[in-house]
């Protein structure tokens, strides 16, 4: 017999149509345009507003030797960056919203990029994508392509709002570029995290995690001289060295711009070699099963809430931490300079002349973290219902009703905690510095904000019953939404009936004041009726799938 030689037939490359290409691209600016245009919208009226308001605002009120003595301070500088041209309407809008606007976008563009990536890999979404010509690398690129096109655009409308308020056009166009490429930077760390990490909540502590690592960088490179060099390793740093409308310095941003740029890179790499709804770190296999808080729903809620929990926790407690500590260098600063105190009070923060004051107005703030964490608590009681984690509780003998109760209770516990965390934190590092803040006055002001987290929780529930999509952004509104409509009056003089649609209207400077017992029974009021309604569209409804 004669051996005949056979040849594997050659498979011919795949190949993407063109239309197909733009399918998918469609399909992502589809999942983000909403969230995208709100953002662009936000950076563009904060910085056109700060810009437009500034003379009379601020006007002649800066001196010479008044921003030596703010510039020389080491707690104005750790908190809000190095005051940088702030006789200028440009340096003063960038050095008082430019930190806020770049985490804004960065925050956006990280848990866009996981969510509707990861997010809808792990959903089954793009099961009939990827069973078709469309491979997974290029599913993945076209989709981050898309959030780094919004936050160009978001850069772009920064530029643009301070060249139409009147500022140079040099320094509002590196401003928007350091603003962009920061959102650049993070879109591209989260979808890295997603390919890397096989769970979107895993991705998205990841590239959180680094965020917040580099904000804190920033922070002591600010606050420090000798190490002032840390902030080259921070993309907040690095967009805060570019100094627009002073001397306006464009390698800070060219090496932000590399960085961003090694992340995209490596995309390809980390996702052309992983299997579908897996992970370069695929979880372990054959250990031994973790039955611990899984007798009940009640602990098995505590259980899912404990992780996300200790991360929360770990970086209040040291943001926290690190206003304690400054209290007396921030206080001594406004006593001494009577102008900065009342430019304070014209921006909401009243008081801060005292240490109790001061913890007040820091007190102030962290309803936004705490509000934005019950949102997210409550948004992942609906990720867990769509990717069908929580069948099995729903096949129980158990009602809806006490499933959601359980969540909110757990999640309530949680708010509380953290408030409870940050007081003490804030008690210890003023005790630290020999500030005069005792530990029950400091867990007053901090506990005193749980009502706005409680509006968040409510307002959550509200979009889990009658609008499961959006449960993160409704349920964050009561709290950054509430604190963007103070500072829009307060810079603006609007009427002082709009500023009592906030939350924050109703929140009294605890512990400088007494509790406001009225605002916070119209709160949680508010709260309970929302919630109810949000409970009653969720009992009736449909589960996601």
């Amino acid at each position: 017999m004669t051996a005949v030689d056979t040849q594997a037939p050659q498979v011919p490359p795949v190949t993407v149509r063109p239309a197909a290409g733009r399918a998918v691209t469609w399909l992502a600016v589809c999942q983000m345009r909403r969230g995208a245009g709100i953002v662009i919208l936000l950076v563009a009226g904060m910085s056109a507003m700060v810009a437009i308001t500034y003379a009379s605002t601020v006007g002649d009120a800066l001196d010479a030797a008044a921003l030596a003595a703010l510039a020389e301070n080491p707690a104005i500088r750790t908190l809000f960056g190095e005051p940088v041209a702030l006789n200028t309407s440009g340096g003063f809008t960038v050095w008082r919203t430019g930190t806020v606007l770049a985490v804004l976008v960065g925050v956006w563009g990280l848990l866009t990029a996981t969510r509707i990536t990861r997010g809808e890999e792990d959903a089954g979404r793009w099961d009939l994508l990827l069973a078709g010509r469309i491979p997974l690398t290029t599913i993945v690129i076209r989709h981050v392509t898309t959030v780094v096109a919004a936050v160009l655009l978001a850069g772009l409308a920064t530029a643009g709002a301070l060249i139409a308020a009147g500022t140079p056009p040099v320094g509002a166009a590196l401003h928007g570029a350091g603003v962009a490429l920061v959102g650049v930077f993070f879109a591209a760390a989260g979808t890295v995290a997603a390919q890397i990490v096989p769970a979107r909540s895993a991705a998205t502590g990841a590239a959180a995690a680094l965020l917040g690592a580099g904000l804190l960088i920033r922070m002591i490179g600010d606050g420090i001289d000798a190490l002032g060099w840390l902030r080259w390793l921070s993309p907040f740093g690095l967009m805060a060295l570019s100094r627009p409308y002073d001397t306006n310095r464009v390698l800070p941003l060219v090496v932000l711009a590399l960085a961003a740029s090694a992340l995209l890179a490596t995309i390809p790499a980390t996702t052309g070699h992983r299997d579908i709804r897996g992970g370069w770190l695929a979880p372990r296999t054959g250990r031994a099963p973790r039955l611990a808080l899984l007798g009940s729903i009640p602990v098995f809620a505590v259980r899912r809430l404990l992780r996300p929990l200790a991360g929360w926790t770990a970086g209040i407690g040291a943001y926290y931490l690190l206003i304690g500590l400054l209290a007396v260098s921030m206080t001594d600063f406004l006593a001494d300079n009577a102008q900065f105190a009342d430019l304070a009070a014209q921006a909401g923060f009243a008081g801060l002349g005292s240490v109790e004051g001061y913890a007040a107005a820091m007190f102030g703030l962290l309803a936004i973290p705490v509000g934005i964490f019950t949102a997210v608590r409550i948004a992942a009681t609906a990720a867990d219902e769509t990717d069908r984690r929580l069948t099995l509780l729903y096949a129980q003998p158990v009602t809806r009703l006490r499933l959601l109760a359980t969540e909110a209770a757990v999640t309530a516990s949680g708010a509380v905690i953290l408030t409870a965390n940050a007081g003490l934190a804030t008690w210890a590092g003023a005790t630290a510095v020999g500030a005069p803040l005792h530990l029950d006055a400091a867990l007053a002001g901090a506990v005193n904000v749980v009502p706005v987290a409680v509006l968040c929780l409510g307002a959550a529930i509200f979009a889990l019953g009658w609008l499961p999509r959006a449960v993160a952004l409704i349920g964050a509104l009561p709290a950054a939404g509430g604190f963007l409509l103070q500072v829009i009056v307060d810079s603006t003089g609007a009427p002082h009936w709009v500023s009592q649609l906030s939350p924050f209207a109703h929140l009294a400077s605890v512990p400088d004041v007494p509790p406001d017992w009225a605002g916070i029974a119209g709160m949680v009021g508010i709260a309970t009726v929302v919630t109810i309604i949000g409970a009653h569209g969720y009992q009736h409804r449909d589960l996601r799938d």
